[in-house]
């Protein structure tokens, strides 16, 4: 009678948890492949090949990691750089989080590339890119652009480009610099499950940016 009350447990422990779990990873790793296939060819490290468009989305990360400078920060404020000083974009909208008064990631990158050379009258703060998708989407909703340059590292431009092929807009991307694998270990984790939350988000989900507000017209 034990063996039989042991196997109808296992039977209902592969039916209830093995099996769900199972169903999870592979839908995480499909959807990985998927977002990575359907976007790597619009993505660019070199800045001599990479089209030419009015507008630049900068997406937004902390100064400051470990006590110290956040190098995903300043790649992609290099990378932003780059590109404006090359004529390869012309306006820069710099997208991140804000939510606390003692936080303000825009802010920061503004300054960066203030210091880098990008003229102040060429940067757009966006105060309420919660999250990629909202970055993305505010950028066409609030700031009028449908064809721009997403910039950040390869991994999160990579999701940033699906999210805005479904949302049926133009982008390219340009990769910043990676930063040394021991640095990002966590980050790369936790990417394997936000492209599973993408994919989520636009096929089953429906998500939408937590804030939109008036249109903000964007000029240089």
């Amino acid at each position: 009678m034990r063996n039989y009350f042991n196997l109808l447990y296992s039977k209902r422990m592969i039916r209830f948890v093995y099996f769900p779990a199972f169903l999870a990873i592979v839908f995480v790793f499909i959807s990985n492949s998927w977002v990575k296939k359907a976007t790597v060819k619009n993505c660019y490290s070199d800045v001599k090949l990479i089209p030419e468009n009015k507008v630049g989305l900068l997406l937004g990360t902390s100064k400051t990691a470990r006590g110290g400078l956040n190098l995903f920060f300043k790649y992609r404020i290099e990378a932003a750089a780059n590109l404006f000083s090359e004529g390869k974009i012309k306006h820069i909208i710099v997208s991140g989080d804000n939510h606390i008064a003692n936080y303000n990631e825009p802010e920061e990158m503004k300054n960066e590339l203030i210091k880098l050379g990008v003229p102040d009258s060429c940067i757009t703060l966006d105060y309420a890119g919660f999250r990629t998708l909202d970055s993305v989407v505010r950028c066409e909703k609030v700031f009028g652009q449908t064809k721009f340059t997403i910039i950040s590292q390869a991994f999160h431009n990579e999701r940033a480009l699906f999210i805005a092929s479904k949302s049926g807009l133009n982008c390219v991307a340009f990769n910043a610099k990676d930063v040394p694998n021991k640095y990002s270990v966590k980050t790369s984790i936790r990417e394997y499950f936000a492209r599973a939350k993408c994919v989520l988000d636009i096929y089953l989900l429906g998500t939408t940016p937590k804030f939109l507000g008036e249109k903000i017209k964007i000029t240089s």
